[in-house]
C-alpha cells in the first residue's frame, strides 16, 4: 500500500480512473440510466463493497453488537423522532402518495426499534448495528464534491447504534466506544485517518457532541469524511418515547448514540487509491481477502 507521507514514485490515478481500468465502476451508463451522483460497481468492485461491508458487520457482532436488517421506507414519524424532519427534510426522497420516507441512514429505523416501549435497566446498554441501503438527495450540494463517488445518492452503511442509561458520565463512555468501534476498523485496513472534534456552530439540533472520522484520500490530497459519531442525551429519545424503568422505579428517558461502521462507495475511494499499483492494478486489504474468495488483487481487465 502506498503511503500517504511518501511521494509516489508514478503518476497516481484517482479512483474513477483505476475503477474504469479494472471495470469495476461504470458512472456514464449509469447518469444516462439515472441522473447524476449515481453509479454501477461491476465484477470485482461488487465482491470489494461487499467485502468490506460484511467484514465491518462481522468486526460488530464480535463486539457483542445485534445485528439487524431494517425497513428503508419509513414513517414520519421515525424521521421526526430523530430529528430528521423538519430540518433535514430537503434531503429526503419522499413518497408522498403513501406517506413514507426512504431513509438516509439505518439510524432512523435502529433508534426508533423500541418507540413507545419501556425497557428494564438491566437490558441497558443495547447494542445494535443495521446494515441498509441509504438515499439522500443532495440538495443544496450542486456543484461540490461531483467527482466520482464522493458525494452519491444511493449507498450502503453499517451503522451502529446504542441505547444507555440517562447519564451524561456513560453517555460519554459510550461515544468514545462507539468512535474506537470505527478506529478498529480503519486500523484493520491500514487506511490514514484523522479524528475532528466537531465545533458547536456545525452541530445539528440533536446533537451534543460529534466527533467526525476523516480517511485520507490522495486524489482529493485531502482528508475526506468517513465516519460522523453523535450523541444525543435524551433529544431522541423524548421524541420516539424511548425510556426505561430506573432500579428505583423511576420511568426516564434513555440516551442515544450512533456511528458509522463503514459507508460505500465513499470508502472506495482511499481503499483503490492508497492500494494502487503502478501497472494499475490493486492490493487488495489482507482482512478483506476472506470475504472476496482469497483474491489478493484486482488487475486491469
Amino acid at each position: 500500500m502506498s503511503d500517504m507521507r511518501e511521494p509516489y514514485v508514478w503518476d497516481p490515478r484517482d479512483h474513477v480512473e483505476l475503477g474504469e481500468r479494472l471495470d469495476i465502476i461504470d458512472i456514464p451508463r449509469a447518469v444516462n440510466l439515472a441522473g447524476s451522483r449515481t453509479y454501477f460497481l461491476k465484477h470485482a468492485g461488487v465482491l470489494l463493497e461487499q467485502a468490506v461491508l460484511q467484514y465491518a458487520l462481522h468486526h460488530m457482532v464480535r463486539k457483542g453488537f445485534t445485528p439487524l436488517l431494517v425497513p428503508h421506507l419509513v414513517k414520519d414519524e421515525a424521521m421526526v423522532g430523530t430529528a430528521y424532519f423538519p430540518a433535514g427534510q430537503e434531503q429526503t426522497y419522499r413518497l408522498s402518495e403513501d406517506q413514507l420516507n426512504l431513509i438516509g441512514t439505518a439510524e432512523v429505523p435502529v433508534t426508533a426499534y423500541h418507540a413507545d416501549e419501556i425497557l428494564r435497566a438491566d437490558e441497558l446498554p443495547k447494542y445494535y448495528v443495521g446494515l441498509s441501503s441509504c438515499y439522500r438527495r443532495e440538495a443544496g450540494t450542486y456543484g461540490k464534491d461531483t467527482h466520482g463517488l464522493y458525494r452519491v445518492h444511493q449507498f450502503q452503511k453499517v451503522e451502529q447504534v446504542v441505547l444507555c442509561a440517562n447519564d451524561p458520565e456513560v453517555s460519554s463512555q459510550e461515544h468514545d466506544h462507539i468512535l474506537h468501534n470505527a478506529e478498529e476498523l480503519l486500523q484493520a485496513l491500514h487506511l490514514p485517518y484523522r479524528v475532528v472534534i466537531v465545533c458547536g456552530g456545525d452541530l445539528g439540533l440533536p446533537q451534543v457532541k460529534k466527533y467526525d472520522i476523516e480517511t485520507w484520500m490522495p486524489s482529493r490530497q485531502a482528508y475526506g469524511e468517513t465516519h460522523s459519531a453523535s450523541k444525543f442525551h435524551d433529544f431522541q429519545a423524548r421524541r420516539l418515547r424511548l425510556r426505561y424503568r430506573d432500579q428505583d422505579g423511576t420511568v426516564r428517558f434513555l440516551h442515544t448514540l450512533n456511528n458509522t461502521v463503514i459507508a460505500s462507495p465513499r470508502i472506495l475511494i482511499p481503499l483503490l487509491e492508497l492500494y494502487q499499483r503502478a501497472d494499475g492494478s490493486v492490493a487488495i486489504p489482507e482482512v478483506l481477502q476472506p470475504y472476496m474468495g482469497g483474491r489478493q488483487e484486482m488487475v486491469p481487465r
